[in-house]
């Protein structure tokens, strides 16, 4: 598989990466060894986790398989920390949250250093500098090797990473920021891009598949055995089930068939090859789920196809972001 920067570092990661976000709840000890084995065998390295998935289930699952199937030095492990399951807020990024979550992750991790380490969510409750801060004595300490950010709009990625620019060699740059991001769900064109682009912060798309929808699987109905039909996920699953997205998944399908593949492999392809992407983060629900998935490292798609699919799905994006002179 080949291999992209993450941002402007040194740091190179897999362009597909292995997401774990339904592993120790709904993807058990067995479909998790399998998945990660099909991926280090297809050149992956990237694997992402967190410390609320499964309530921490994923990162120690993860943790127990590391070394039993796959050398430590073989895969860039990210996790992230930020997100609280408390009355009264969602989010902590105080440095003495983040500092003892981290330090919780690499027990269930196994693991003496992250690759990667990711505030999960802006906390508008703390200072900002004081959130970046546990980055630097993450990174400081040997704990993390690099640092990024999650879930951050335009203005609070602008704002960290310039932040962290302002001190070379006191302060750790931020190397990347994962948000959703595929034909279903391109806010992140509006603000982060362009400025993840201009300070070379590298961008970790999650959900990169419509969060399952653009497969197609949802064309005719809701299976029974998919995660819109789940009672935790189906929430997650129906936004993208509406009249727009089926526009755009007819769309995805139409250009399948042209091209004698999957509307999975050409919906993957778009957002894995769009400007300032590093590595799409991908989930799956078993092996051959994610054997079928690998398969795009051998398609790009033609020119005409991309601008098919930009219009069809295109964001309406209109004053300030365009040239307001042409407006």
């Amino acid at each position: 598989m080949e291999q992209r920067h993450l941002g402007r570092t040194g740091l190179r990661v897999s362009r597909i990466g292995l997401g774990t976000l339904t592993w120790g709840r709904h993807t058990g000890e067995h479909d998790a060894a399998d998945q990660l084995k099909v991926f280090w065998e297809a050149g992956g390295t990237l694997v992402d986790t967190a410390d609320v998935y499964g309530g921490g289930e994923a990162e120690y699952l993860l943790g127990q398989l590391v070394e039993r199937l796959v050398p430590r030095r073989d895969l860039i492990i990210a996790t992230k920390a930020g997100s609280v399951l408390e009355a009264d807020r969602r989010f902590d990024g105080s440095r003495g949250h983040l500092l003892a979550a981290l330090d919780a992750s690499l027990a269930r991790l196994g693991t003496d250093y992250v690759d990667l380490w990711q505030v999960h969510a802006f906390d508008p409750l703390t200072p900002l500098d004081e959130t970046l801060q546990a980055l630097d004595i993450a990174v400081s300490s040997g704990r993390a090797r690099y640092a990024g950010v999650s879930n951050f709009c335009g203005w609070q990625l602008a704002k960290a990473a310039t932040w962290q620019l302002a001190a070379p060699g006191i302060r750790t740059r931020l190397a990347s920021t994962q948000m959703e991001y595929s034909l279903l769900q391109r806010g992140v064109e509006r603000e982060v891009l362009p400025a993840a682009l201009d300070l070379g912060v590298g961008l970790l798309p999650s959900s990169p598949l419509g969060r399952g929808v653009l497969t197609g699987k949802y064309r005719t109905g809701t299976p029974a055995d998919s995660r819109g039909a789940s009672e935790q996920l189906g929430p997650f699953v129906e936004p993208y089930l509406d009249d727009a997205a089926s526009r755009i998944v007819d769309a995805v399908a139409t250009a399948a068939d042209g091209l004698a593949t999957t509307p999975l492999e050409v919906a993957l392809a778009w957002v894995r090859d769009r400007p300032g992407v590093v590595a799409p983060i991908l989930g799956a629900r078993n092996a051959q789920q994610l054997t079928a998935a690998l398969s795009v490292e051998s398609l790009s798609l033609p020119d005409e196809i991309c601008e098919a699919l930009d219009d069809v799905s295109a964001p309406v994006h209109r004053y300030p972001d365009q040239d307001w002179s042409t407006l």
